[in-house]
């Protein structure tokens, strides 16, 4: 019933065969083993810079203190339109540095759309002139058309390496009321006034992203006031 192997010639074949298959099974698990702990490595990573990307669009957010409009001092009757937008901002709650030039708004107002970027200078040509250098009366005036500007708390415009937010700093984001999509572009003549609304969204350089509206009062009292929107 039994068959007893006598023959060692064949007995050390039967050796050599399991040893076989046991050096292929352990090749194999080491292949798959390898393969785990680099896809466990990869997840971890993946996991890491998605966790890092979800925090950043939670904390590393501007939130908006202040929206005020300065109505536009003129010589005759008021025309009742706004000579700057001003917009305060802070950074939120356990943020860290939020870089403002690297920011982008997306406004909607009364004549279309457009995407806002950083700007210091007023271009002219292939030359710039430092927002910060004009006068007094025209530095609002020479935002160009698709920017926007900022100022420290002393009220001096900045450029672009100074332009970022932390636990001290506050600044103010500035647009030119004529510009579009606030009014129908720079030099036009057209400006954001009674009555009109607009809304923002001011995407930080991580992504995350925070709305505003501004809504002029129906009617200005008086020219040169600040109203707020």
């Amino acid at each position: 019933m039994f068959e007893f192997i006598n023959n060692n010639d064949e007995r050390g074949q039967v050796g050599i065969g399991t040893l076989i298959v046991f050096i292929a099974m352990v090749l194999v698990a080491a292949i798959a083993a390898g393969v785990l702990i680099n896809t466990a490595g990869f997840l971890q990573s993946q996991a890491e810079a998605t966790g890092q990307e979800s925090t950043d669009l939670v904390s590393e957010r501007i939130d908006v203190t202040s929206t005020v409009g300065i109505v536009n001092e003129t010589d005759g009757a008021s025309t009742g339109d706004l000579q700057e937008i001003r917009v305060g901002v802070a950074g939120a709650a356990g943020s860290n540095q939020i870089d403002l030039s690297s920011a982008t708004i997306q406004a909607v107002g009364p004549n279309g759309q457009r995407n806002l970027i950083f700007t210091d200078t007023n271009v002219t040509g292939d030359s710039g002139t430092p927002l910060s250098d004009l006068s007094e009366g025209s530095k609002i005036s020479a935002i160009p058309d698709g920017t926007f500007a900022v100022q420290n708390s002393s009220g001096n415009f900045v450029n672009a390496s100074e332009a970022v937010l932390n636990d001290e700093e506050r600044f103010t984001v500035v647009f030119n009321p004529e510009t579009e999509p606030f009014g129908t572009g720079a030099g036009n003549g057209v400006y954001f006034g009674e009555g009109d609304t607009s809304s923002l969204d001011i995407v930080s350089p991580s992504g995350a992203t925070t709305s505003v509206e501004l809504r002029a009062p129906d009617l200005f009292n008086e020219d040169g006031e600040a109203v707020r929107l």
